[in-house]
């Protein structure tokens, strides 16, 4: 497998107050194709902001981040929006719908921003809303859907426009168990029959439990890639 993500020497540093606080402290990761990987470890280690940092959200202080090869923090704002909107989808764990827009707006919006038709934008939609088993709720808006189908709603968006990486801020955090362990049980089908690279940051043991591979961070550092020696 090809490695559709790399990291190499992130630092993330933050002010606070007088002080710092080393919020990713020189961060290597690399993530293949095809792969499903949780990142774990105690609240404040600095999991989310690893994630934002790869999602290009957060800018580093230091290191770089290559999507299939390409950097994203040595390019301009303007590039590097550009390969965020192509390479990459987001599932976060508030769902993030826009409350005006029906589900299959919602979920439209990131073919539109990338410039695709409307037709073309809308059939794309109303397949990925298939695909999530919610064909018959694409005019329905968050506040008519459950928190379960906020979600599916917010994994269709996320897959509609095929990424190269989706990541996932506490993608079950708000759920119930049962309703956690169907979106859960949708990933790894998307994962699996779409090969599509998931990479979430959960708390749950159960969740972490189904990728493929556990990161596990502590105070800024990777202390465990989930990789034997042999591997590396």
């Amino acid at each position: 497998m090809r490695p559709v993500m790399q990291a190499t020497a992130l630092w993330k540093i933050y002010a606070s107050g007088d002080s710092t606080v080393q919020a990713v402290r020189g961060v290597d990761v690399e993530i293949k194709e095809g792969e499903m990987i949780a990142i774990m470890g105690p609240s404040g280690c600095g999991k989310t902001t690893l994630l934002n940092v790869l999602s290009g959200i957060d800018e580093p202080n230091s290191g770089e981040v290559m999507i299939d090869g390409n950097p994203m923090y040595s390019v301009s704002d303007d590039k590097r929006t550009q390969m965020r909107a192509e390479n990459l989808g987001f599932i976060f764990q508030d769902f993030n719908l826009l409350p005006v827009l029906s589900a299959v707006e919602n979920v439209e919006l990131p073919l539109l921003l990338l410039g695709k038709s409307a037709s073309e934008s809308r059939k794309s939609a109303l397949e990925a809303l298939d695909s999530v088993g919610l064909a018959d709720r694409s005019e329905h808006r968050p506040t008519e859907l459950s928190g379960g189908q906020q979600q599916r709603v917010a994994i269709a968006r996320a897959i509609v426009h095929h990424p190269k990486v989706i990541l996932c801020d506490e993608p079950t955090g708000n759920l119930d168990s049962a309703t956690s362990g169907t979106v859960m049980a949708l990933l790894k089908e998307i994962n699996e029959k779409l090969g599509t690279t998931f990479l979430l940051v959960t708390h749950d043991k159960d969740v972490a439990s189904q990728c493929s591979r556990i990161l596990t961070m502590d105070d800024g550092l990777m202390v465990d890639t989930g990789r034997d020696e042999e591997e590396e």
